[in-house]
């Protein structure tokens, strides 16, 4: 449950950077809800098979400098398919491959950057549920 919940928070902020870029590029709040609703879906589908790739790498890396090339490399790969899927939706949905490329360029960065702020905030809720009776149960779903 705590996971599930998690994931549909991180839709949730993933729509509101979506919509608030596309509306503010495009000037229309449509494109904006059109953006609202393919761009961070299809980047949470991603992104855990995304993160299930590289951290196998990570895991196995047999020093501490190669484990830390590959958390770069992770960052930076998840920053090119946020970009992709960000370009394509836009450029989709408007026509305009400069606008693909704007929203390619600022939205990822947005995420890159809000994202681990949010799953920061998570895991700290989770630690907290796990410190208390009967919140262990939810904590661990």
């Amino acid at each position: 449950m705590f996971t599930a919940t998690k994931r549909v928070s991180q839709v949730a902020v993933h729509m509101g950077i979506a919509f608030a870029l596309a509306s503010t590029m495009s000037g229309s709040v449509l494109l904006g809800g059109l953006a609202v609703l393919a761009e961070p879906v299809i980047n949470v589908v991603l992104l855990p098979f995304h993160e299930k790739a590289w951290h196998a790498r990570i895991r196995v890396a047999a020093t501490e400098r190669r484990r830390h090339l590959l958390q770069v490399g992770e960052k930076v790969s998840q920053t090119i398919l946020h970009a992709t899927v960000a370009f394509n939706v836009m450029w989709i949905a408007t026509g305009s491959m400069a606008l693909g490329g704007l929203a390619a360029l600022v939205e990822p960065i947005c995420n890159v950057i809000i994202l681990p702020y949010h799953d920061r905030l998570w895991d700290a809720m989770r630690a907290r549920l796990s410190r208390t009776p009967g919140g262990q149960a939810l904590a661990a779903s």
